[in-house]
């Protein structure tokens, strides 16, 4: 079926149900970022394979709203569909709102699916409706009926994540929940989000999602008993017998709905209106909800000193697949053999499958050669990726989830001696990563006042780069992860949030021209505390990521003697701490690579 015939079944499914628009979101009742194959329907509708995009059918329009981040992928994708691109000036910023406000006449109805949006997108949604007589219908799931070969829901079993990784037992991961709850004098906490249900409990799965090792469920916490929303065949006797000891039932992940709605009158339940999707919202009466903040994002994004020790290990297992992945890369180029984008993003997975407790990427790798680099989130494909060649320059973004830990990690690479631009350009984002890296910063500095450190350089030039700089990374969890964020987005609450000690981030400033080549920089670092003065603590980070960064590429004339010590001492630690798990050859390798500059 294409994609325009599966818009006419839609708008068929709208015309039954006197529908004038209807808006598919690319999210699943958890509102997550990365969804399991049942929730992708705004994908299956339209075709767009990227993370992020809000899909808006109306009688006589369809359109696709997605950030700079997709634009060129989105053009791509969307070529030869009904679909019309509308390009996003902010990322997730709800303009598709306007445009419907402005297009739909008074009167008109808009229908949504509320199981796929949270309570406080869905009350914005509404509010702004109001202004123009727009009415706001969130109990219509439309796709189900026209969606025939949908995947069914994941039945991935679940298993512990042991202690000696996660730092905090189950029990004192609860007792910590429930210290927050107090401040509210709440009875029980309601929780969507999978990765925080994965933290809470100690628990992964691998393939429910792709890429994080999080399972679909629910979780209750109350004040001595909790209960776990999960489809049986996903949980053994042991892993039940376990949650039973520290106080958690399991129940059928079907049967929320039916429990919110069956609580007691007098029982009080807290829910983060931002990740609590609407129909669960509403299933809990007004007088037993209180409104809160997200209890487990902080205490998650705090690493403990015990995941702590197990990063640096990661980042040791990473470093080393990365040595002897770009090894065998140089040789094939050498020897002309012209390996395609598609075949160096499944050779680099294979190099760190070898590692131990290795259990899978952490996304879809980016292997972008010349052109295809500027694509911030391309993904090659099996069948139309580009041959790589001793020429022009390679974006590779790519990370792994290991049991005791998760990496992200960019380099650009010369493949050729580069022209002058490409070395102005990546140098102004070396200098603009090392900026940030190297900077000491009070505590309640927040994303939004860092972010400008980063673009510094490429300001001065007149250029500039339109995604994010920096994202949370989670322990063995989502590579994406809150509440931190380093960005200019003064939209985004996770932007204004102070960043604290123990938060693991990307640094990773870029720079990117149409159709030439992408220029990006990445490593995770760990804010920690630095000192103590007078005027208060101060933080700054610490490298985790070990890897060389490419010095062909660097216009040597616009490096600092800051700067040139920086990438020295980088080098030197890298050198350091990966030297003693590589043979002779690697060795050798790495030391060219890591080879100090005056």
């Amino acid at each position: 079926m294409s994609v325009s015939d599966r818009i006419s079944r839609l708008r068929k499914k709208m015309q039954e149900q006197q529908l004038h628009a209807y808006i598919i979101p690319s999210s699943d009742p958890h509102q997550s970022e990365y969804v399991a194959d049942h929730w992708k329907s705004r994908e299956w509708l339209s075709g767009f394979t990227g993370s992020a995009g809000i899909l808006v059918v109306t009688e006589d329009h369809a359109g696709l709203w997605t950030d700079s981040r997709y634009f060129i992928q989105a053009e791509q994708e969307l070529a030869n569909t009904p679909i019309q691109l509308h390009k996003q000036g902010v990322p997730y910023a709800p303009e598709h709102l306007g445009w419907l406000c402005q297009n739909l006449h008074a009167g008109a109805h808009v229908g949504i699916d509320g199981a796929l949006f949270s309570a406080q997108a869905v009350q914005r949604m509404q509010q702004r409706f109001d202004e123009h007589d727009i009415y706001l219908d969130y109990e219509q799931d439309l796709v189900h009926d026209i969606w025939k070969k949908r995947p069914p829901l994941p039945l991935q079993p679940v298993f512990e994540h042991p202690l000696e990784y996660a730092g905090l037992s189950r029990s004192a991961k609860l007792q910590q929940v429930r210290a927050a709850m107090a401040e509210y004098q709440a009875d029980s906490y309601l929780i969507s989000t999978l990765d925080d249900i994965a933290w809470v409990l100690n628990l992964r799965a691998m393939d429910d999602v792709d890429f994080n090792p999080v399972f679909v469920a629910y979780l209750v916490i109350g004040k001595t008993s909790s209960f776990l929303f999960i489809d049986p065949q996903k949980v053994s006797e042991d892993i039940t017998e376990a949650l039973l000891t520290d106080g958690v039932q399991c129940k059928d992940y079907e049967n929320i709905t039916p429990f919110l709605q069956g609580r007691s009158p007098s029982e009080t339940v807290l829910l983060h209106k931002q990740s609590v999707n609407m129909l669960h919202y509403q299933a809990i009466s007004a007088g037993q909800r209180i409104n809160g903040r997200n209890l487990v994002s902080p205490l998650k994004a705090r690493k403990n000193d015990v995941e702590i020790k197990h990063i640096r290990q990661a980042m040791k297992k990473d470093g080393v697949a990365l040595v002897q992945f770009y090894r065998w890369l140089e040789q094939q180029l050498i020897e002309n053999n012209g390996p395609t984008e598609y075949e160096v993003a499944q050779k680099l997975a294979e190099f760190r499958s070898q590692q131990v407790g290795y259990q899978g990427e952490s996304f879809s790798a980016i292997v972008g050669y010349q052109g295809n680099g500027a694509i911030v989130h391309y993904r090659p494909h099996p069948k139309k990726s580009a041959s790589i060649r001793p020429e022009g320059i390679l974006l590779i973004d790519s990370g792994g989830q290991y049991i005791n830990g998760t990496t992200d990690i960019t380099r650009t690479t010369a493949l050729s001696e580069p022209t002058p631009d490409q070395k102005r350009h990546y140098t102004y984002v070396l200098k603009g990563y090392i900026a940030l890296d190297q900077q000491r910063f009070p505590a309640g500095t927040s994303g939004i006042q860092l972010d400008t450190l980063t673009r510094q350089y490429l300001w001065g030039a007149g250029l500039n780069y339109g995604h994010g700089t920096g994202h949370g990374v989670g322990f063995f969890l989502n590579v994406h992860e809150g509440p931190q964020s380093i960005s200019p987005n003064p939209r985004s609450a996770n932007t204004r949030l102070p960043l604290e000690p123990g938060m693991l981030t990307s640094n990773e400033p870029g720079y990117y021209l149409n159709g030439q080549y992408g220029i990006r920089i990445e490593n995770l670092v760990l804010c920690r505390k630095d000192m103590e003065t007078s005027h208060g603590i101060f933080y700054r980070f610490d490298t985790m990521t070990l890897f060389p960064i490419d010095t062909t590429l660097i216009d040597w004339q616009l490096m600092s003697e800051q700067d040139t010590a920086w990438l020295n001492n980088y080098h030197h630690q890298v050198y350091e701490e990966l030297a003693p798990h590589l043979d002779d050859a690697e060795r050798t390798w790495l030391q060219e690579k890591c080879q100090a500059t005056t």
